[in-house]
Parts: structure tokens; sequence; C-alpha cells
């Protein structure tokens, strides 16, 4: 499991109207009479209107998808259909408005499209007793159940590898395009389309029908769930490439999305504590960066700018769900960056809690990532070179040999040892390694101010 966090050190312990409106009748006011339109308004005002939209379509997408795979079947077909359904929505309600029902009239065009898809010429022999069979399109109406759960796991469906899981997640969930989401990811939008293709195949391959797994298989089911939603906040919270510390519009979808599966399956109290690790977490974004877009780490961080409403949310969770079921490691996660959170300055961090947390999820839940972000901790708690001399036994680990976190909380004790020469060479190593822009110039800056 990935732990989250922001930079090196001891960050890494942290973890209006509808659309196409008649305006003309709007009165002038002599002042403004013979003026040149306000170009800048209008563009503000059409942008304004363009995120209505998507928000609208990204919230409808699940349910419409759900609605035409439990009645029809065949997930990868629907799939297809709802995003032509949503790609003529993207180019029609920006002129024509959006309808008064979203829903009905994404249902009515994506089964137009799957009739038209079953009836044509190609499919005709695979699927002529299917297509006989369907009933009018105008028979298609919005469920009064929420299906939104059974998708999730059929799109995390354990035939399908863990990448193919996150695309298909974003997209058949989330309503982004496979443009989107290949940029998200920074990967060519062939490449994106063929992992999505891939992972229907593979779900229509299993015979997987679209309903809820039996109950045994659940928990197991709703874990992966969990581990997608997670992958995919952590790739938004700390980009693992390129020129941009974080993305935010992938860790706003991955907090959306959990915020949908909590609701699916309200007694869930890891599903809490994911949202809760979340909402902890994404608090601090606003200060992670200086005006300049570098890396703030979390001891230098202006705590004023980070966002009150989402960690008095993310603490109310962990206080009505922590004791009410098996604690997990979302939860003990969550619970860590609620210390962090909580403490008005860096100095008041309580670390010897922070450090019991992190002996109980190495306990139960142990991977590499916990250990190093455990070690920060015992050097926090019990001085540099306790930390140092732990941090040598996760030395061989191959993982973190990969990852420029080993070198950079190395560079961090040994600084804090006093040992500036070695924390300097340590410091270049791992900004050698990095990969994320932002986190190389920290390092190379550290670095640099050690002479």
């Amino acid at each position: 499991m990935t732990a989250v966090g922001d930079g090196a050190g001891p960050a890494a312990a942290g973890t209006g109207p509808e659309p196409g409106g008649d305006r003309a009748d709007v009165a002038r006011s002599p002042r403004s009479a013979g003026r040149p339109p306000d170009r800048a308004a209008d563009r503000v005002t059409n942008r304004a209107a363009d995120r209505r939209i998507e928000d609208e379509l990204r919230a409808c997408a699940p349910s419409v998808l759900a609605t035409l795979a439990g009645r029809y079947g065949q997930f990868d077909a629907c799939e297809d259909a709802v995003q032509d359904a949503l790609l003529a929505a993207s180019t029609q309600w920006p002129v024509e408005g959006v309808p008064d029902n979203p829903r009905g009239w994404l249902l009515t065009v994506a089964g137009r499209r799957l009739t038209d898809a079953w009836r044509s010429e190609s499919a005709r022999r695979r699927r002529e007793d299917a297509v006989g069979q369907l009933e009018p399109v105008g028979a298609v109406a919005v469920p009064d159940r929420d299906d939104t759960l059974t998708l999730l796991l059929l799109c995390c469906h354990p035939a399908v590898s863990a990448d193919s899981q996150v695309a298909l997640t974003l997209r058949a969930v989330g309503g982004l395009t496979t443009a989107e989401i290949a940029g998200a990811f920074f990967v060519p939008e062939a490449t994106m389309a063929q992992r999505i293709s891939r992972a229907k195949q593979r779900i229509r391959a299993s015979g997987a029908r679209f309903e809820l797994p039996p109950a045994a298989e659940r928990p197991a089911r709703l874990a992966s769930v969990r581990q997608v939603l997670y992958l995919v906040f952590n790739e938004g919270y700390t980009a693992s490439s390129g020129d941009l510390l974080y993305r935010a519009d992938l860790s706003a979808e991955a907090i959306r999305l959990t915020r949908m599966l909590a609701a699916a399956a309200p007694d869930e109290v890891e599903t809490a504590g994911l949202l809760a690790l979340m909402l902890l977490t994404d608090a601090r974004r606003p200060a992670r960066t200086d005006l300049d877009g570098l890396l703030v780490a979390l001891p230098d961080q202006d705590r004023g700018l980070w966002d009150r409403a989402a960690i008095e949310e993310g603490v109310g969770l962990l206080t009505r769900t922590l004791g009410t079921g098996p604690v997990g490691p979302y939860q003990l996660q969550a619970a860590i960056a609620a210390v962090h959170d909580e403490a008005p300055t860096a100095a008041d961090t309580d670390w010897p809690q922070i450090l019991a947390l992190y002996d109980v999820l190495l306990r139960g839940w142990p991977s590499p990532v916990v250990a190093l972000n455990r070690v920060v901790a015992v050097a926090m708690v019990h001085g540099a070179r306790p930390g140092l001399a732990e941090l040598g036994v996760l030395a061989g680990d191959a993982h973190l040999a990969r990852s420029h976190r080993l070198d950079a909380v190395r560079a961090h004790l040994l600084e804090l040892a006093g040992e500036t020469a070695a924390a300097r060479e340590a410091y270049r190593r791992a900004a050698g390694r990095a990969t994320n822009r932002p986190e190389q110039v920290y390092l190379a800056q550290r670095a640099a101010r050690l002479g």
C-alpha cells in the first residue's frame, strides 16, 4: 500500500440559469449603452456552463450504464453506447441547453446507439435473437435502485489487471473520456484505449454478469475497489511524473467516486476510512506548493491555507466509524493524517502517537512504504541515529531501491544528525531518481543549501 505525503523528510510520514438561456431581454443601464460586449465575462460564463454540463454528465454516467447493463447485459457494448451518448450530450447540450431529464435523455440516446449496433450488418448474425427481444427505446426508464456498487465491483473484477481496473473505473463510473484518462496518466490515447478494451474483453470472457457477487466474495471485491480509488487519488496527490506536483482533477475524482462507494455501501467502515484519509490528506493541497509551483514540505507549510472544512469532515468520519467495525489500514492512515492536520504547528505534532499508529499499521499490513514512513516517526521520537539504524534494514528492499524516497529520507535524517556531506550526496541521489519535476527541484535545492 502506497502512503501519500508532502515531500521528503517528515512529510513522508504525512500523508444558476440553464445553459443556452435567452438573455436578450436584459436591459442595459444608460452607462453601459453602446459599450462593446464584455467578451471576457462571456468566456467566464461559458466556462461555468461547460463545467455544469461536465459535472451533470459525470453524475449521470454510472446510473445510465448500470440501467443498460442491468437490462440487456453485455457490459462492453452498453459501455460503448453510453460513451457515444455522453459525446453527443457534450456537443448538443452547450447549444440546445441541458434537457429537463438529463438521465432520461442519455438513456434514450444510449439505448438507440445500442440497438443500432446490435442491428448492424456485422452483428446481425450474432445477435439476431437478442435484437428481436429488445424493448422499445422509449421503455427505458431511470430505475429507483442505485446500481453504483454493482458497477464499481464489475469494473474491478479480479480477471482485470490493476492498471486496467483504474482505467475502466474512471471511464465507466467516472465518465471520463479515454483521452482524458490517457492524459492523466501520461500515456498515448491508443494505449489507454487498448487497456480499456482488454479490460472489457476479460470481463466478458469471465462470464461475469451485471449483478452483485456472492456475499462471501464481496469483502475482497470491495477491497479491490478501494485500492483502485486509492491508486487514483495517489496519482492525483503526487503525480508519478511530469512538471506538476499534483493533479487536482484526479484526486477530486477519486474523492467523488469514494463518496459514491461510501453511499452505496454505508456499513463498510474501511470505505469511510478511505474517504477520511483522502479528505484529510487533500486538505493540505493549497499549501503544498509556493507561488512558483515549487514543493513546500509539510513542516514548512502555511497551515492557515489548509482546507478546514475537509479536515472537519475527515475527522468527523473517523470519530463516527472508529470502533464500529474491524480497524483497517485506511482508517489507521487516516488517523495518522488527522494527527498531522490537528497540530497547530509542526512543532506541536504528536509524533509518539503517530509512531504508535505506524506500529499497528506495520504489524497488520506490512509494506516497504509503511516501514519507511515509520522510520521518520522513529527519528522524530527517538532521534536521527535510531532512525538511520532502522533505515539500514530497509536498504536492501527491491521496491524502495527503485524509488527516490529511500534516499530522500536518508538525506533528511543525515542532515538532522549533522552529517552534512553525506546528506548532500543523498539528496543529490534522490533528486536524480525522482521522476516528478517539483520533487526533483526540491531535493536538488536541499542539496545545494548544504554547500
